[in-house]
């Protein structure tokens, strides 16, 4: 029991919460996606944003605790996103309350019914991506240093090149042209990777530290 206890206790602060924070942004990530949102110029799918948090934390984590425990954390986030996938299909196939608000019936299978080749790019990219990110992230340390910022900005911006590659070939080969929605996805991505990465990164690793006791800056 005593033996017990103390595994648990090993598990850092910043760790438990990061991993929670972790899955809850991989679920809402396919939700938010429904949105296409305009950032001046540019164009780009709202998921986006809790993709990125996904980045910046699996850097962080990467950061303050090593590379095998951040890419435990990204296999342990095909959970949550193959299950709210299930749960999505399951619930978007049982009957509606008659008594439902009308706009929210049209609206609800719109938002979540996805095809079955965009669940199949989001599982692959998010895995690919997301194991590729912490792989970079960690290549780099000996030709940064400290300067873990510039690392996550570098694993990425190349992360999301891969996963946009991945995402858009898979779900819309044959079905629509995909050079130039890949190209806008990909601008739009590596622009917001140089502006969300470093402050992601930089709020994990400095939280996470003041949650572990150690006193240090990112």
């Amino acid at each position: 029991m005593t033996d017990n206890k103390q595994a648990g206790m090993s598990i850092p602060q910043s760790l438990f919460l990061f991993s929670i924070f972790y899955g809850g942004m991989v679920t809402i990530a396919g939700v938010l996606g429904a949105k296409q949102v305009a950032l001046g110029p540019l164009a780009v799918e709202a998921g986006i944003f809790p993709f990125l948090l996904l980045v910046g934390i699996s850097s962080g984590i990467a950061e303050l605790h090593g590379k095998d425990t951040a890419n435990r954390l990204v296999r342990f986030g095909f959970l949550p996103l193959i299950g709210a996938i299930l749960l999505s299909l399951i619930v978007l196939q049982l009957p509606h309350d008659k008594d439902m608000y009308p706009p929210a019936i049209e609206a609800f299978p719109v938002i979540l019914g996805q095809s079955w080749r965009m669940m199949l790019a989001g599982i692959i990219s998010y895995g690919t991506s997301q194991t590729l990110n912490v792989w970079l992230f960690d290549r780099l340390r000996s030709a940064t240093g400290k300067y873990a910022a510039v690392r996550g900005v570098i694993a990425a911006v190349l992360s999301q090149i891969v996963d946009t590659l991945l995402f858009i070939s898979i779900s819309f080969y044959g079905v629509r042209p995909i050079a130039d929605l890949m190209a806008g996805q990909m601008l739009t991505k590596v622009v917001l990777s140089f502006v969300l990465i470093p402050i992601v990164i930089a709020i994990v690793v400095n939280l996470g530290r003041k949650l572990d006791g150690r006193s240090a800056t990112a």
